[in-house]
């Protein structure tokens, strides 16, 4: 890859630390679980950031099977939060992050405010964690997730809690089930997100006409992959309009040329998603794709492209 284009991007510009990455292409969280899978069949330490999968305080067995039901150009998913737990991701899997290139960042989520207070504080002086992003935006769990991320005071009131846990760079990932995400966007802005990553699934579900019940076994899941785009492209637009942090475009990019459309709808970065499990190369083309798209149109600062759109 040429050398030529500045692809730089700072994730935390405001905080006293900051996350400054070589690239702006992201994994995100639940598609490399925690990087070692995926590192066997994709350079992940050529990428900017990989973020793992939701981690808990105490270990999760997910939702009920089938988990996983595809749709025209998307994927419904209710895995549910399958994880670890947080004792055992510092023990077993932060002391490999430690010595690798690529900042991990940790995808923090949990049923209550208290327990996202926990499962952060635990991640404070960590080696090998580069920064939080706070999942308040899971649909298909039964119990916190999402309803901290449909509510402005609630939002704000666990970014600000969280906040005040960590030294760490703190990004806030956003639901798409709200009916005015710049209302959100702000909300937890205000109370000391560092940057917002955006969006999560949307609400949806299968019917098997054969069986003549639900395909899930949590009945409900979210929605992601190409279907969402142009959801996910307005909502980045929106947002980046109103707030003074970084955002994360994340939802239906399977290509440069998607990526490239969110960073110029406002994004500083962007997250690979759905698109990553059925090649785990994509993020590598994506890179290869922007930097073949800088070199030809003579830019050579990917921060000349952030926002062009809404010029």
């Amino acid at each position: 890859m040429s050398k030529l284009s500045n692809l730089c991007v700072k994730l935390a510009p405001q905080h006293s630390r900051g996350l400054t990455l070589s690239n702006p292409v992201m994994i995100a969280s639940g598609i490399a679980g925690y990087g070692m899978e995926y590192g066997e069949i994709a350079d992940i330490q050529k990428l900017g950031a990989l973020i793992c999968k939701g981690t808990t305080l105490m270990p999760k067995e997910g939702n009920a099977q089938p988990r996983l039901v595809e749709t025209v150009s998307g994927l419904l998913n209710s895995v549910g939060l399958e994880n670890i737990g947080v004792n055992a991701l510092i023990e077993e899997k932060a002391p490999i992050w430690a010595g690798w290139q690529v900042p991990v960042i940790v995808n923090v989520a949990g049923e209550t405010i208290d327990e996202y207070v926990a499962v952060t504080s635990k991640l404070e002086g960590v080696p090998g964690i580069s920064g939080i992003e706070l999942n308040i935006s899971c649909p298909n769990v039964s119990a916190g997730g999402m309803e901290f991320g449909v509510d402005p005071k609630l939002a704000a009131q666990v970014t600000s809690v969280v906040k005040a846990a960590t030294t760490l760079p703190l990004i806030v990932k956003l639901s798409p089930n709200v009916t005015n995400i710049k209302e959100i966007a702000l909300a937890v802005e205000g109370a000391g997100a560092d940057a917002i990553s955006l969006i999560n699934t949307l609400k949806g579900m299968a019917i098997d006409i054969e069986q003549r019940r639900p395909c899930l076994g949590n009945v409900v899941g979210g929605l992601s992959g190409p279907a969402i785009k142009p959801i996910a492209l307005y909502m980045v637009f929106e947002v980046a309009s109103v707030v003074h942090v970084p955002v994360i475009g994340c939802g239906g990019i399977t290509c440069a040329e998607d990526a490239l459309e969110f960073i110029m709808a406002g994004a500083t970065a962007i997250q690979i998603g759905t698109a990553g499990l059925t090649d785990p190369q994509l993020g590598l083309d994506v890179l290869e794709g922007i930097d073949s798209f800088m070199r030809q149109h003579g830019v050579q600062n990917l921060t000349e492209l952030i926002g062009v759109a809404r010029a």
